[in-house]
C-alpha cells in the first residue's frame, strides 16, 4: 500500500492491513472464480440522473484528501483501473487471490450508471489520505452529443458547488493506439475546455494494457498535442498498467486453466507502477478550480456574444442595405428633376419580431434569456437548470453582459421565445424622411447627406461589434487550457471574415492561426 511507514510500523501496519482487508470481504457480495471477485459496499449519498456519488468506508476528518479525474472512452479499461487502485488502497496482494471492485464491471450497468458523472469517495483506514475519483463516462458517442453536453454541464455543476480543487487529472488511453481517434480528441477536447492552464502540470497520462513500454502510444498523444504533464527533460508524465488478468476471470476460468506466472508477473509489475502513481498523487499540489469557473463563465459569455454579435451585425448590414437604398433612390429621383415633394421609394426594412422557439419535447435548454428593453437575445440556449434570471451565465453582479445596453436582470424575460429579424417591404415618402433626418435631429443637411452619415455609424457599430468580440477570444486564450474548443472554433470562420471586413490584417492573421494549431 502506498507510503507505508518503514520503520516500526511495518510489521503493525500489515497486521491491521489485513484485518481491515479481511472485515471489507465479509461484508461484500463475493464472485467465485480463479479469483474470488468481491463487490465492495458503497454508501449512496447522491444519486440523480446525471450525478451520482457514492462513499467507501468511513471518513477520516484528519486526514488529507485527494482528488483525481478521470477521463477516457468506454474500452479502455478505465472501470478496471480504478478498481486496481481500490485494490492499491487496500493492500490486496497477488497471494491473496482476489480481486475487490467498486465498480462492477462484468455485470451489465443500468443505462443511468453508463451516462451519469459517478464520484467515488474512498476512505481507507490505514491510507495515509483519503481518495476522490471522478469518473466521467459518457463522452464520445457521434449519435450523443447533447448526452455529452449534459454531462459536462454536470460535471462544471460538480466542480462549482462541491469540488473546489483537483490534485491530478488522468487521460486514460489504450497502449494499443497508434493515433488518437476522432472520438478520443473530442473526448479530451471537451474535458480539457473546463479546465484554466494552472491545471496543465496536473495532467497525466494511465496508459492502459500496456505489456512493455508504449513507445507508439506515446508517439501518438504527442502528435496529438493534447496538453499533459511533463518532465524536466520534455517528456510526457504517464503511468502504464496492463490489469487483463483481472479483466478476463470469470466462473469459468479455473476449467480452462489459470496461468499463474503470469498472473504474478502482472501482479507485481502493475503494485510497483501504482506504487509510482500514487506517489506522483501524494506529492501533488492541488489546484483550485476558481480559474475552471472563471474559464467556463467567460465561455458561456463568449458564446453569448458571438451570438447576440452575429445577430446584431445582421441588423446593421439589412439597416445600411436599406439606407443605401434610400439614398439611391433619392439621388435618382433628383437626377431625374422631379418634384421632391412627390418623392416616393419602396425598400426593405428590417423589423424584430419575438416568437416560440421550436424544439423537439426531449430538448432541454430550449429557453432564451432576452432583454426585453434592447429586445436582444442574450443567451440561446439558456441556462436550463436556472429558475431566476440574476443566475444566468449572462448575468454578472446583477448585470446583463451580452445586450447592448448591458440591463439590469430585471428588465430580462427567460421563457420560450426569442427575438428573430425579419424584413418587409415599406414605402418612403419625401415627409418621412424629412420628419426623421431633419425635424427629429434638429440640424438643417441635405437628406442624402443624413443617409450617408448613418450609413458611417451602422459602419462604427459593426466595427466595434466586431472588436467587442475579438476582445473576447483573446481574454479566454489567455486563461484557458484549451482554448481552441469545438465550441469556440464554430464561431471562427465568422469571426476571421468580419474582421477582414474591418481591415486589421494582425488581428485576421492571429484568428487564423488559432484555427490552424486546433486542426493541424
Amino acid at each position: 500500500m502506498a507510503d507505508q511507514p518503514s520503520s516500526q510500523g511495518n510489521e503493525d501496519v500489515s497486521t491491521l492491513v489485513r484485518k481491515q482487508l479481511d472485515e471489507v470481504t465479509r461484508n461484500s457480495k463475493s464472485i467465485n472464480g480463479s479469483l474470488t471477485r468481491y463487490i465492495l459496499n458503497t454508501r449512496t449519498v447522491v444519486d440523480k440522473e446525471k450525478l451520482k456519488r457514492e462513499t467507501f468506508g468511513e471518513r477520516d476528518t484528519r486526514k488529507r484528501n485527494k482528488t483525481i479525474l478521470m477521463v477516457g472512452e468506454a474500452g479502455t479499461g478505465k472501470s478496471t483501473l480504478i478498481n486496481a487502485i481500490i485494490n492499491y488502497m487496500l493492500g490486496v496482494k497477488c497471494t491473496d487471490r482476489i480481486w475487490c471492485e467498486i465498480i462492477e464491471t462484468k455485470e451489465k450497468q443500468t443505462d443511468s450508471q453508463t451516462k451519469a458523472v459517478t464520484v467515488h469517495d474512498v476512505f481507507v483506514e490505514e491510507s495515509p489520505f483519503s481518495l476522490t475519483v471522478i469518473d466521467t463516462p459518457g463522452y464520445g458517442s457521434t449519435e450523443e452529443k447533447y448526452n455529452d453536453l449534459k454531462t459536462t454541464k454536470t460535471l462544471y455543476q460538480l466542480c462549482r458547488d462541491e469540488v473546489h480543487e483537483v490534485n491530478v487529472v488522468c487521460l486514460v488511453v489504450s497502449s494499443k493506439i497508434t493515433r488518437l481517434t476522432d472520438k478520443q480528441l473530442y473526448i479530451f477536447d471537451v474535458i480539457l475546455s473546463l479546465f484554466g492552464k494552472d491545471v496543465e502540470r496536473n495532467i497525466v497520462l494511465l496508459i492502459t494494457h500496456a505489456t512493455q513500454k508504449p513507445v507508439n502510444c506515446l508517439n501518438a498523444i504527442k502528435e496529438s498535442k493534447v496538453k499533459y504533464a511533463k518532465t524536466d527533460d520534455g517528456k510526457p508524465v504517464y503511468f502504464s498498467f496492463d490489469n487483463s488478468h483481472c479483466e478476463a476471470f470469470n466462473e469459468e476460468d479455473e476449467d480452462t486453466g489459470f496461468d499463474e506466472e503470469y498472473h504474478k508477473a502482472a501482479w507485481h509489475k502493475n503494485e510497483e507502477n501504482m506504487k509510482n502513481f500514487f506517489a506522483f498523487l501524494s506529492d501533488s499540489k492541488p489546484v483550485s478550480l476558481s480559474l475552471t469557473e472563471n474559464v467556463l463563465q467567460t465561455r458561456k459569455q463568449l458564446k453569448a456574444a458571438i451570438d447576440n454579435l452575429k445577430e446584431r451585425i445582421k441588423q446593421t448590414e439589412l439597416r445600411k442595405k436599406e439606407l443605401e437604398q434610400t439614398k439611391a433612390a433619392l439621388e435618382q429621383h433628383k437626377k431625374e428633376k422631379k418634384d421632391s415633394n412627390n418623392f416616393e421609394c419602396e425598400v426593405e426594412q428590417c423589423y424584430k419580431e419575438k416568437v416560440p422557439i421550436q424544439s423537439d419535447w426531449w430538448q432541454l435548454g430550449k429557453e432564451a434569456t432576452c432583454c426585453s428593453v434592447c429586445e436582444e437575445n442574450c443567451h440561446y440556449p439558456g441556462c436550463w437548470w436556472v429558475k431566476d434570471v440574476y443566475w444566468c451565465s449572462v448575468i454578472s453582479r446583477g448585470k446583463c453582459t451580452v445586450c447592448t445596453g448591458k440591463c439590469d436582470y430585471t428588465q430580462h424575460v427567460k421563457e420560450g421565445k426569442m427575438y428573430v429579424t425579419k424584413t418587409r417591404k415599406v414605402k418612403k415618402t419625401n415627409e418621412d424622411l424629412k420628419k426623421k433626418y431633419e425635424e427629429e435631429s434638429g440640424e438643417k443637411m441635405s437628406l442624402t447627406s443624413r443617409l450617408e452619415n448613418e450609413i458611417k455609424e451602422n459602419e462604427r457599430e459593426k466595427i466595434r461589434l466586431v472588436e467587442e468580440c475579438y476582445h473576447c477570444v483573446v481574454t479566454l486564450k489567455m486563461i484557458a487550457l484549451k482554448a481552441e474548443s469545438e465550441s469556440t472554433l464554430q464561431h471562427l470562420d465568422f469571426l476571421i471574415e468580419k474582421v477582414k471586413e474591418t481591415g486589421n490584417t494582425e488581428r485576421v492573421q492571429k484568428l487564423e492561426q488559432m484555427k490552424k494549431h486546433t486542426t493541424t
